[in-house]
């Protein structure tokens, strides 16, 4: 029986996004992203069924739009960018729960610790662009407790409200590129 040549695609940083929510104060949302990243599927088939993801981000690149919250998020007190420079996912399965859509399972690793997470993935196709090159794009969805991953800072108001909410939303509109 033959076996398939694995296709290894790459993102597409020019054309993905990586991004985070959070309640502030339980009333609103603050929204931030990764401003350097990168990953990769390896897959034996046009299908994505088999695959396996590997992807890292920069935590030095988060930004929220507000330099001081940024520099709050980097410090000891959140991600501590200095000595946890990564945030890094490896999947251990992706297994299909409709026609475009996946539950990818895999080990989220951030502040130095390693927890298994399940994220929703939804599948919008493939096509060709200008330069021949072949692409395919994915939308990745979940949700983790921050806490579970050591970032414990917390603030109360005087009134009594969160500061910052234990969920975080994870939002990722990734395109690939297909390897030669």
């Amino acid at each position: 029986m033959e076996t398939a040549t694995a296709t290894t695609w790459v993102i597409d940083p020019s054309h993905s996004e990586v991004q985070f929510k959070v309640k502030h104060l339980v009333i609103s949302t603050v929204t931030g992203s990764f401003g350097q990243y990168e990953g990769q599927v390896e897959s034996h088939g046009d299908d994505f069924t088999d695959a396996k993801v590997s992807f890292s981000a920069d935590i030095a690149s988060i930004s929220t739009g507000a330099e001081q919250r940024d520099g709050h998020l980097k410090s000891a007190d959140f991600f501590d960018a200095e000595q946890f420079p990564k945030l890094t996912f490896v999947s251990t399965s992706m297994t299909p729960t409709g026609d475009d859509t996946f539950n990818v399972a895999g080990n989220l690793t951030m502040h130095g610790v390693t927890k298994p997470v399940t994220l929703k993935a939804e599948y919008g196709g493939q096509t060709q662009d200008f330069y021949g090159q072949t692409k395919a794009g994915f939308e990745l969805t979940g949700t983790i407790k921050r806490k579970e991953f050591g970032l414990t800072w917390d603030g109360i108001t005087e009134a009594g409200a969160i500061v910052v909410s234990d969920d975080v939303k994870l939002v990722m509109n990734i395109q690939l590129t297909k390897q030669a």
